[in-house]
C-alpha cells in the first residue's frame, strides 16, 4: 500500500522544515530543503512504507541537507559576494576555514552516511542506539565508525599542532 504523502506533509512539515532550519541557517534554502525532502518522498512512495514515518522523514530532510551544503561548497561564489563575506565574518574568517578545512579532510575519506552518523550523534544528540536505528545499522557499527572518525580526527589535529 501506497503512503500518503500529502497527510505526511500535513502532519510532519513543519518537524522536517524545523530540522531543516537547524541544518543550514536560512530560511529560504530551508523551505526549498523541505519541499526536496517531500519530493524524494513522492519519487519513492510506491517502495516506502508509512511504518516509521517521523524518522524516515528526519533522515530524508537530514541527507537533502546535507547534500545541499555539499554542493554550495563545490559552487563557486562570484567575486564581489566573496568579498562582501570576507567583510561581513573578518574576525570569524580564519577560524572558520581552518575548521572548514579541517572537516573537509576528516570526511574526505568517509562514506557520505559517515558524515549523517556524526551529524545525527555529536550536532542532535542522539544515543548510539537512536543514531544506529536512523542511519539502519547496528549500535556497533555506529560505535565503530565514530570510532575511526574520532581516531582520524585526533591524528589529523596532531598533525596540525605539530
Amino acid at each position: 500500500m501506497a503512503i500518503d504523502v500529502e497527510a505526511l506533509y500535513r502532519k510532519y512539515g513543519p518537524m522536517v522544515l524545523r530540522r531543516c532550519r537547524q541544518l543550514l541557517q536560512n530560511e529560504d534554502k530551508a523551505l526549498d530543503a523541505m519541499q526536496d525532502t517531500f519530493v524524494q518522498l513522492l519519487r519513492h512512495e510506491d517502495r516506502l512504507t508509512a511504518d516509521a514515518p517521523s524518522s524516515l522523514l528526519y533522515r530524508i530532510a537530514t541527507n537533502t541537507c546535507l547534500n545541499v551544503l555539499r554542493s554550495e561548497k563545490r559552487r563557486p561564489v562570484s567575486g564581489k559576494e566573496e568579498l562582501l563575506m570576507e567583510i561581513a565574518d573578518v574576525d570569524e574568517h580564519e577560524e572558520r576555514s581552518v575548521t572548514r578545512a579541517f572537516l573537509d579532510d576528516l570526511f574526505s575519506r568517509e562514506q557520505a552516511s559517515t558524515r549523517t552518523i556524526a551529524v545525527l550523534h555529536y550536532v542532535d544528540r542522539l544515543t548510539l542506539e537512536e543514531t544506529a536505528a536512523e542511519v539502519g545499522l547496528s549500535v556497533s557499527g555506529v560505535r565503530k565508525r565514530l570510532r575511526a572518525l574520532r581516531k582520524r580526527g585526533l591524528a589529523l589535529e596532531g598533525v596540525k599542532t605539530s
